[in-house]
């Protein structure tokens, strides 16, 4: 294997005892540009990874919903952290070494190492690296971790699934990496939610609201999202991202975390309760596919990366892309609270559909 090339650098306003990003610093590059004229380039050809949205500052009223839906669904939350650490741990033990993918997966990582230490007393190694739509997992970063751990069994860590599409790049990424350089790597992707039926390894199949997606970088360590531009990422760089220090004041990241962890001793007899019965599923259909393929149909889109399901990537759509409509399967959910009041904020019409596996899906505009 090449020698290890890319340095460390701390980054983000988590402590590094709960997570390592690794990521340069592209703090003092700019690389935001409006939503309007990103999407255009994006949909004319330019990578998404290239380029930033511009950070959402969300008004108090969306804040006092987050907040809310904190409070509302945090046993919830940690019940899954709960089941998904103990799945990692009957799987890989002590020797786990947990590589979030970077910005949503990094806040669950932390709260599944959290869940290790304080019921088992295991201190894992827990990382934040970045995977790129198209272009795979940051392979310095896989070879800096395997240099500092060459026993550990890597476990990769998502917030949630929507079409699957990283799942797919990472099962791609682990396949190259084994074909090329004869690393062997377990793909599985370890999610609190998944209802796209993409993964074995999860919390819950059901589309619930994970509170950290309500928010971008003020809960996932002041970071922003990935960026891979050759322009500034060199051959022996980590992939990028922007550290937000001027947010310090709104950061809520280390809240979030405190408030999950907080939530432990309520769930362990329930999650114990749960893993006596538990099997490992082999059931992975990819099934909201269909459900998507459904819908370009019925709305004669031809990019099915302009379809978005689950609540997660609805809320991503309506933070950082040009939504051209939201779908919702029912209005009462409690899980599509912050759903409609963003599309109140942003005059985005909300459609019913009921016949789809997920809560909600976010159709992106062609601007083209």
């Amino acid at each position: 294997m090449d020698p290890v090339l890319a340095s460390y650098r701390k980054i983000g306003s988590y402590s590094e005892e709960d997570v390592k990003f690794l990521l340069k610093d592209l703090s003092e590059i700019h690389l935001e540009g409006s939503t309007e004229s990103r999407e255009k380039r994006i949909q004319s050809g330019e990578h998404y990874s290239e380029s930033l949205p511009v950070e959402y500052q969300p008004p108090k009223e969306y804040l006092k919903l987050f907040h809310d839906t904190l409070d509302e669904y945090k046993k919830i939350v940690a019940l899954n952290v709960g089941l998904v650490a103990e799945q990692i741990i009957r799987l890989k033990g002590k020797d786990a070494v947990l590589v979030s993918l970077a910005r949503a997966g990094t806040p669950i990582g932390i709260l599944i190492k959290r869940y290790m230490e304080w019921k088992y007393d295991i201190h894992v190694p827990h990382y934040s690296i970045s995977i790129i739509r198209g272009r795979g997992l940051d392979l310095n970063a896989i070879k800096y971790i395997l240099h500092h751990h060459p026993e550990g069994k890597l476990q990769f860590i998502d917030g949630w699934t929507g079409k699957g599409a990283i799942s797919i790049e990472l099962t791609k990424t682990c396949q190259d990496l084994k074909n090329n350089e004869g690393i062997e790597l377990d793909d599985t992707l370890a999610v609190l939610a998944d209802p796209g039926h993409c993964t074995t390894l999860f919390g819950t199949r059901d589309d619930f609201i994970i509170p950290s997606a309500c928010l971008n970088s003020t809960v996932s360590g002041l970071v922003s999202r990935t960026v891979l531009n050759r322009k500034f990422i060199g051959p022996n760089d980590f992939h990028g991202a922007k550290y937000y220090k001027e947010l310090e004041e709104e950061d809520l990241s280390n809240l979030y975390v405190e408030t999950i962890t907080a939530q432990f001793p309520s769930i362990s007899a329930e999650v114990s309760r749960e893993m006596e019965h538990f099997t490992q599923s082999e059931e992975v259909t990819f099934s909201g596919i269909e459900t998507v393929k459904r819908m370009m149909k019925e709305f004669d889109i031809d990019d099915i990366n302009f379809v978005k399901p689950g609540v997660g990537e609805t809320t991503r759509v309506l933070l950082r892309r040009v939504p051209w409509k939201i779908l919702v399967k029912d209005w009462e959910s409690p899980y599509v609270k912050h759903i409609l009041m963003l599309c109140e904020e942003r005059g985005v019409p909300v459609e019913h559909y009921p016949n789809m596996d997920y809560t909600c899906c976010g159709l992106i505009k062609n601007v083209r």
